[in-house]
């Protein structure tokens, strides 16, 4: 079975930040938009918004996707926080990616 990547679902400006019932939010952590995604054979691929490759940027996530049991496939759209290694260090800066 051959698939793609799904295009990343973007964000748009709402009068009303009132979510219907049903829905849940999150805080935004400034970093990079991602979709990360490993394929049957062990290849993992994270590309930005944009579809630049960033999997070398990532390499504890690429290590994790990469141990999984062989046949493990997934792919994932959401944003990986730009932190420094120390706890508590993630940026306040925008990081578009």
């Amino acid at each position: 079975m051959v698939w793609t990547l799904p295009e990343p679902m973007l964000a748009e400006p709402v009068n009303n930040p009132a979510l219907p019932p049903g829905w849940a939010a999150k805080p935004k952590w400034d970093g990079y938009r991602a979709l990360p995604a490993r394929y049957a054979d062990g290849q993992v691929l994270i590309r930005s918004r944009r579809g630049t490759d960033m999997t070398a940027a990532f390499p504890e996530i690429n290590r994790a996707a990469a141990s999984l049991p062989v046949g493990v496939e997934f792919a994932m759209d959401g944003e990986l926080p730009s932190c420094g290694r120390a706890a508590g260090s993630c940026s306040s800066g925008s990081r578009g990616g």
